[in-house]
This record gives C-alpha cells, sequence and structure tokens, in this order.
C-alpha cells in the first residue's frame, strides 16, 4: 500500500507571477532553499522544462553534511503548477492559487520511508515558511 501524501501550505503576500518566478528560477532559490539558518543551498541547476533535471546543493553552514536534492520536471503549468519526480521515484506537486494579493502555494509529496511524516511536514514546512518570507521582503 502507498503511503498518503503530505501536504503543506502558506499564502504568500504577493502576487502570483512573482510568487512562481521566486519559486522556480535558480537565482532565486539558492536564497530560500534551506530549513533552519544553519543550513544553506549553494547552488540549483535547474532545466526548467518538462524533462528537464533539477538539481539543489544542500549544506550545513558548518560543512558537517551536504546532500543533492534532484528532480525531472513532469509538468510545467505556469502560473498554476509544477510537479516533478524526485530521484528516489517520489512524485511532488506545486500549485500556485491567486487570492487576491496573496498567492496559496500548496504542496503536496509522497513520504520518504526512512524519516517520520511529521519531520518531513515540518521540514518541507519550514522550507516552504522560509520561501514566505523571501519573496515578501525581496
Amino acid at each position: 500500500m502507498k503511503a498518503e501524501k503530505i501536504i503543506i501550505s502558506s499564502y504568500v503576500n504577493a502576487k502570483t507571477e512573482k510568487v512562481w518566478q521566486y519559486y522556480n528560477q535558480a537565482n532565486h532559490i539558492v536564497n530560500w532553499n534551506f530549513a533552519s539558518d544553519d543550513w544553506c543551498c549553494p547552488k540549483v541547476e535547474s532545466d526548467f522544462i518538462e524533462g528537464g533535471k533539477y538539481v539543489a546543493r544542500m549544506e550545513a553552514k558548518d560543512g558537517s553534511f551536504g546532500f543533492d536534492f534532484e528532480a525531472v520536471f513532469d509538468e510545467i503549468r505556469e502560473p498554476e503548477r509544477v510537479a516533478y519526480t524526485m530521484g528516489d521515484g517520489r512524485r511532488a506537486e506545486i500549485k500556485f492559487k491567486p487570492e487576491g494579493e496573496f498567492t496559496l502555494v500548496k504542496i503536496s509529496f509522497d513520504p520518504d520511508q526512512s524519516h517520520s511524516k511529521e519531520m518531513q511536514q515540518e521540514g518541507w514546512q519550514a522550507i516552504l515558511n522560509n520561501f514566505k518570507k523571501y519573496v515578501e521582503t525581496h
């Protein structure tokens, strides 16, 4: 039986076009794609087309740990939806929905089996919260 998807969301105080760009362009992703201030995302390579590859380097700032997050874009429907398959076969979908001056960003993803659902939900939500903060202050 396949595990139920994890869902996170946030209302970002910005128009959908800006939210879309900041979420999907490598020059912005490096500024928000980490869950806490002791981590960073020093490098992102993104061939932002269907079938294109995405690689984000995630590292602890003290150099103690790091990994590459890899995915392939399955669907890109600007400015509404992005779906991708991660290197381990799990899938994720990001939806962007305008709501007045805000944009609802809703992410659903397949959990991995090596970490608790709660830990994954908290980690991804922390990254999304960091994204929200970046968009609203830049």
